[in-house]
């Protein structure tokens, strides 16, 4: 087998790291899901979440500060003034990445009797699943498909 051209460049600019160091754990990758059901505020996502109120409030803090999430004053009549947590742009980019990561958990960590959601186009109502393509318009079926090669970023290592 011929060695990978990836061993002689630096991992160190992977932005697959760089994004897992925002994302890439189990109370962010909830929050989001919440975020992405419409759930906007503290309290709801705690209790859809089961997160420790310490561990929430760290993840929208920095899902925020990362501009992901964005935070809109509400004030319930005799309440104190509070925020709703809202996806950003930056947040909705990120909807494929929970997509997949859902239709991955259908396949292959589903209960019995199916899957608790399912995704639907709000137009029309078929069902909605992702699609790899190139460019040209190639679809992709597999990781097999696909070549990696040193992009614009990498550095040689030393």
């Amino acid at each position: 087998m011929a060695k990978s051209w990836a061993l002689d460049y630096d991992p160190a600019t992977c932005n697959i790291a760089a994004a897992l160091a925002v994302v890439g754990e189990k109370w962010t990758f909830l929050v989001l899901r919440e975020a992405f059901n419409g759930i906007r505020r503290f309290d709801d996502m705690q209790r859809r979440t089961g997160a420790p109120r310490q561990v929430l409030s760290s993840r929208l803090s920095r899902l925020v500060a990362e501009g992901i999430l964005g935070k809109a004053p509400y004030q319930e009549p005799g309440q104190r003034l509070r925020h709703e947590y809202r996806l950003t742009e930056k947040g909705i980019e990120l909807f494929p990445v929970i997509a997949a990561l859902l239709a991955w958990g259908d396949k292959h960590a589903a209960a019995p009797g199916g899957p608790p959601v399912e995704l639907t186009h709000r137009d029309c109502g078929a069902p909605v699943f992702l699609q790899l393509t190139c460019s040209q318009g190639h679809v992709l079926g597999s990781a097999r498909d696909v070549t990696p090669i040193p992009g614009a970023g990498a550095r040689r290592v030393a």
